[in-house]
């Protein structure tokens, strides 16, 4: 008799995480541990970098070779009996946040590690040494600490797989559904978390170009446009370049600085935008021009074109 398609998607889910294990043994009991030793001696690098590159990969180590693997060998072993998949990763899935630390850590981890290899010739010896053993397999680490970052998806990708080939009458539907939504739900956290920090750098370098003025810096603003604009001087019918920074609470109206040291722009103004109305106008001498009234002040914009003021506008 052939197997049937679902428990072939079991076998494949128990075998990648074998190998999956040994992976995680390689960073956590090889690497991670080797490293730490040596950076213990005073002679490689910081201790603090080394748990900077690695993260939390020991806490990733024991519950899948500890808790994850096991259960799964146990249910392969009686699954003639008991053919079902579900009610094991519903235990696994809430655990796999743990990962959103890992991977949003993981950029940072592969500079480190490139940093400090140039930096400490005993450290990028030790690596070299580590990565020539037979279990690297000819890989590097930047190359094994990837897996981690992959396995989530992967389990989507299986369980997906397994959920569709169930024969609709299976006593493991229901749990294999529930299962798949709740792993779906940690990749999206994960993913999230993966957001969250590109949304924070690209906010801290819009600060660090405003010369991190401190009532600005709030880790709670949100970006929404920027850009130069020109401003109009009713008085003497001219306008000067000037620069927008539109956030979710304030929008800031600074000049581009001529000497560029430090921060890139002066602020002028800052508008809230609570209570701020905004509308075009139709002035022949200045095409594209908007109005921006708030508590503070009122200013007069000339955008290049007139898509660009729409973008603005809106």
């Amino acid at each position: 008799m052939q197997e049937p398609e679902e428990k072939k998607i079991a076998l494949e889910l128990l075998e990648t995480e074998q190998a999956y294990v040994t992976r995680l043994h390689l960073l956590d009991q090889i690497f991670y541990t080797e490293l730490m030793k040596e950076a213990k001696t005073g002679k490689t690098v910081p201790e603090e970098v080394v748990k900077m590159i690695f993260s939390n990969i020991s806490s990733i180590y024991q519950f899948h070779a500890e808790f994850f693997l096991p259960e799964l060998q146990k249910r392969m072993e009686s699954w003639n009996c008991n053919p079902r998949l579900g009610d094991v990763i519903q235990k696994l899935a809430p655990f796999l946040k743990m990962y959103g630390e890992y991977v949003k850590n993981f950029d940072k981890a592969v500079e480190l590690i490139t940093v400090w290899s140039e930096k400490s010739p005993p450290f990028q010896e030790l690596i070299a040494d580590i990565q020539k053993r037979k279990v690297c397999a000819n890989l590097t680490l930047q190359h094994h600490m990837l897996e981690p970052v992959q396995r989530i998806p992967r389990y989507e990708l299986l369980l997906k797989d397994y959920v569709r080939k169930l024969p609709p009458e299976s006593p493991d539907r229901g749990d294999a559904e529930k299962a798949l939504e709740m792993i779906f739900m940690v990749a999206k956290h994960s993913n999230a978390a993966i957001a969250e920090m590109e949304r924070l750098q690209n906010l801290w370098v819009v600060y660090q170009r405003l010369g991190l003025e401190d009532d600005i810096v709030d880790p709670s603003n949100e970006l929404i446009k920027e850009g130069p604009i020109q401003k109009i001087s009713t008085r003497n019918n001219s306008t000067s370049e000037k620069y927008l920074f539109l956030f979710n609470n304030m929008l800031l109206y600074c000049v581009p600085k001529v000497i560029q040291v430090g921060a890139e722009f002066q602020v002028h103004l800052r508008m809230d935008v609570d209570g701020m109305k905004v509308r075009e106008l139709n002035d022949t001498q200045f095409p594209h021009t908007f109005l921006v009234s708030g508590k503070q002040r009122t200013l007069e914009l000339q955008a290049r074109s007139g898509e660009e003021m729409n973008a603005w506008i809106e």
